[in-house]
């Protein structure tokens, strides 16, 4: 008898997780786990002037365990999205690594289609990924 496993894929690193959360104070982190809302929110207020983001400390493993439930792996590495958005989004090199070239380029050219476009992936960039793996059927 074949059994069927439903163990989450581990598509966020906690490892990635606590460096973006070094520059959380401006949610960092809380885009990177699928929380626009909240990284929004601790942008504007600094982490909620450092208590929120002292209390992330301990509140990333969760946020971890909850993205790889909500996020599926395919061949597109969510870490590595990330990173090259959060430290070089303004050149394109996340849109790059995603095969998205003509956007990419569009970034490079516009820095980062003057910020707007750095913006609009980090609310969307979990979801981009995600939609890249159910085009190339990964979904099951």
């Amino acid at each position: 008898m074949a059994s069927l496993s439903s163990a989450p894929s581990d598509t966020h690193s906690k490892l990635i997780g606590y460096l973006l959360w070094i520059f959380g104070f401006l949610g960092a982190h809380r885009f990177y786990y699928g929380k626009p809302v909240t990284g929004t929110i601790w942008f504007f207020t600094l982490g909620l002037l450092g208590i929120g983001w002292l209390i992330d400390l301990f509140l990333i493993p969760g946020m971890d365990r909850e993205a790889d439930l909500r996020y599926q792996a395919g061949p597109v590495n969510y870490s590595l999205a990330w990173v090259l958005l959060t430290f070089l989004g303004i050149f394109g090199l996340h849109r790059f690594y995603m095969g998205k070239w003509l956007t990419g380029i569009l970034y490079l050219l516009t820095g980062g289609f003057f910020l707007l476009g750095v913006l609009y992936d980090f609310w969307t960039l979990n979801d981009q990924i995600s939609m890249k793996h159910a085009k190339r059927g990964i979904f099951n």
